[in-house]
């Protein structure tokens, strides 16, 4: 298959545990693109904290927000926003079903706010820079909104509360995201071979997580990490070894460079 486009997830996939790409992986990366491949990533975090990890790989293709935002070496191909009406009204939502201090994120277009507790830097001084607010007046328009819900049933009431939006949970926590509506990585992908004129069989994708498992099957060929949870591993073509055992090169190198 002529694969065009190599994509990433950046947790758990590209990113080892330390949240950092190996030189290993960067190399094998530059190889790839090279052989005249695009470099794409496909992640639930804002562009701008993306990019906090980014910036020796610099990718061809970022989607963010978890395909709320397609750019493609910095110019904007695609974005899905909620009005900063809806943005307010999200948030108060939010905060009636789940208490006025459970913690929420919001991506919006250039920045990334967060009403934290304890200061993300404090806890991991890799974590990209977050905007600290208490979300009271908020009016901004925004891609993403993301909760920390404890109680699931309190999270499936609020699902319900959104009928606007996708949600999906983060397996590593009890983190939800909330998009717009038919907004996911898959759909990004889609919007994304419109533009640049290639199919889905052009793209080779890597993903551990529930989010990831649209793109994967969408995707040419769809690779789990030995990382990944059980339910990306089922639906997946084939599996790598985990992030922390540079999982993406070692898939790429057998694919591509040997």
């Amino acid at each position: 298959m002529d694969y065009k486009l190599l994509l990433f997830d950046l947790d758990g996939t590209l990113l080892r545990s330390d949240k950092t790409i190996s030189e290993h992986t960067l190399s094998v990366l530059n190889g790839c693109r090279n052989k005249g491949m695009m470099l794409g990533v496909s992640t639930s975090r804002s562009e701008q904290n993306s990019m906090t990890f980014l910036s020796e790989l610099l990718p061809d293709i970022l989607i963010s927000s978890g395909g709320a935002l397609v750019k493609q070496n910095g110019v904007l191909l695609y974005k899905a926003i909620f009005s900063a009406e809806e943005t307010k009204d999200m948030i108060r939502t939010a905060r009636a079903v789940c208490g006025a201090d459970c913690e929420i994120t919001i991506d919006t277009l250039e920045h990334h706010y967060w009403n934290y507790k304890i200061d993300p830097k404090k806890q991991d001084q890799s974590w990209g820079d977050s905007i600290y607010t208490d979300f009271e007046g908020f009016s901004q328009e925004s891609l993403k909104m993301c909760v920390e819900i404890f109680d699931e049933e309190k999270a499936n009431l609020l699902k319900g509360s959104l009928p606007q939006c996708d949600c999906i949970r983060f397996s590593d926590g009890f983190w939800y995201k909330f998009t717009r509506k038919g907004v996911t990585k898959e759909k990004a992908i889609l919007e994304l071979c419109d533009v640049c004129h290639m199919t889905t069989e052009n793209i080779m994708a890597f993903g551990d997580d529930f989010a990831d498992i649209g793109m994967l099957k969408l995707c040419g060929l769809g690779i789990a990490m030995g990382n990944a949870i059980s339910e990306v591993k089922e639906i997946a073509d084939d599996v790598t070894t985990s992030n922390d055992e540079d999982g993406v090169a070692d898939y790429l190198e057998k694919c591509f460079l040997v």
